[in-house]
């Protein structure tokens, strides 16, 4: 079966490191196990499980392809990879059931929970508890290290974890990054100008704007940014405590 295989990482720090390429290498030896071949390969890097088609061009762009025949299913690493949501997981494993898709996890356990039966409603069951189990263990982190960064900023220092793009930490605080404050307007005008992600990713890309990690600016990435820099108002930036490594 030809399969598109999609890869996601929430954090900048991962768009380059092992979250990606274990997920593709596992990916890649358990297709060959099984007989499939990877058709394509859709890559979010840099954002959450919790996140809509919306902000996630890489999925997006894997259901373009199911759509259009390129392939006939999805393959995941683990399924937390495709949603940490329960919502959005259940809602993105229906359209796949009513495209005629499938959808496979490298991970034996998951597999078999991933298709519904109404002769076994256990598996249904069993699935969404499993991805309840997920987004409660993701919103858990989340208030830990929001609560714990929120008491540091309370004292007046950075409160801690990566500083947001357009910023470094000196000595626990924040201070500007010219070239990288320079691409923060840039993106700020195309915005505004009502240009899409995936077209400010590409004119950043085109100019020489250099991301912080990579050599090219992911829409997801952008998404975040043009929060993040709302709210930067004050020297301890924002509490960079909300997001978390899944």
């Amino acid at each position: 079966m030809r399969l598109a295989e999609y890869l996601r990482v929430s954090t900048d720090q991962q768009t380059e490191g092992l979250g990606l390429d274990v997920q593709e290498a596992t990916i890649t030896k358990w297709a060959r196990t099984h007989g499939h071949t990877i058709a394509a390969t859709f890559t979010d890097a840099g954002v959450s499980g919790s996140n809509g088609l919306d902000t996630r061009a890489g999925l997006a762009d894997a259901l373009h392809a199911l759509k259009a025949r390129t392939a006939d299913g999805l393959v995941v690493y683990r399924l937390d990879r495709l949603a940490r949501d329960l919502i959005v997981q259940e809602q993105l494993l229906a359209e796949l059931r009513r495209g005629g898709w499938a959808m496979h996890s490298t991970s034996e356990s998951e597999a078999q929970y991933l298709t519904d039966d109404p002769a076994d409603p256990s598996r249904k069951m069993i699935r969404q508890v499993l991805g309840a189990v997920a987004e409660y263990e993701r919103s858990m982190i989340a208030l830990r290290l929001r609560n714990g960064r929120r008491k540091k900023a309370e004292t007046g220092g950075f409160a801690g974890g990566t500083p947001p793009f357009g910023w470094k930490s000196v000595d626990g605080e924040l201070v500007s990054v010219p070239d990288e404050q320079a691409t923060l307007t840039r993106i700020r005008e195309l915005h505004e100008a009502g240009e899409s992600l995936r077209s400010i990713a590409a004119m950043l890309t085109g100019e020489g704007h250099q991301p912080r990690r990579g050599k090219a600016w992911h829409p997801g990435v952008l998404a975040r940014l043009i929060v993040d820099t709302t709210c930067v108002t004050r020297r301890a930036g924002c509490l960079d405590g909300d997001r978390t490594s899944d």
